[in-house]
């Protein structure tokens, strides 16, 4: 058996979201007919791929995310509830300084520690229970593949700490658009590289594009 395994960690396809709410960890939240076909572009791109586990976050977007690659190789969808959103004080509440959460004063005492951060799950755990995900994906796939479905800030933060970055970050600036694939090659036990791409970039909004710049009306997807 080799002793290479690769993880690819998957942010979950486009949501169907018409509120423009910050949903988080809510239930109920599925993907738009847009993020079926993200779901669907990746499982083609992952088709030839040696995958021999697929794994989720709890969450339906999740879930809706993976089933097409599960189905691909004839795996049966595994779920980890360690995958799952980070926790949000403003779930189920619009985000935004003129019209959403920021606007009202009883909300800023969760802003003051944008390092821990006081409005949520500490960036800290959320390394443990996604490194925790990851080996576990690992150990389940060794010597083969696995993929791993979760969302943008716990992908992102399991990668900066892999990586050695600070956690602490500008949420503008995150590498991890809709669909992208995170990808984590482990030489035995360690993590030995990296890797990053967009195999449905081009049915990604460019708007919502990682490192894109904000377009008056539109946004970023809400707690993705």
């Amino acid at each position: 058996m080799s002793d290479i395994t690769v993880v690819h960690v998957m942010r979950h396809g486009e949501v169907a979201n018409p509120d423009g709410v910050l949903y988080g960890r809510l239930p109920g939240y599925r993907l738009s007919e847009l993020g079926q076909q993200m779901a669907e572009r990746v499982a083609e791109h992952l088709a030839s791929r040696d995958i021999t586990h697929v794994v989720s976050s709890p969450l339906e977007r999740a879930r809706e995310t993976a089933t097409p690659i599960a189905r691909s190789h004839g795996l049966e969808l595994a779920t980890d509830g360690r995958l799952i959103e980070a926790d949000n004080v403003f779930q189920g509440k619009t985000f935004g300084v003129g019209d959403g959460a920021l606007r009202r004063p009883e909300n800023w005492k969760h802003l003051v520690n944008p390092f821990k951060p006081s409005w949520g799950e500490p960036y800290v755990d959320q390394v443990v229970r996604m490194m925790g995900a990851l080996d576990a994906a690992k150990d389940a796939a060794r010597g083969h593949e696995a993929v791993c479905v979760s969302h943008q800030l716990p992908i992102w933060i399991v990668r900066s700490y892999v990586e050695r970055r600070r956690l602490w970050h500008d949420p503008r600036k995150r590498q991890c658009t809709l669909a992208s694939l995170t990808t984590f090659t482990y030489q035995g036990d360690r993590i030995v590289s990296v890797g990053y791409s967009e195999p449905a970039r081009d049915l990604v909004p460019a708007h919502l594009l990682a490192g894109a710049k904000p377009v008056k009306g539109k946004s970023k997807a809400f707690g993705a």
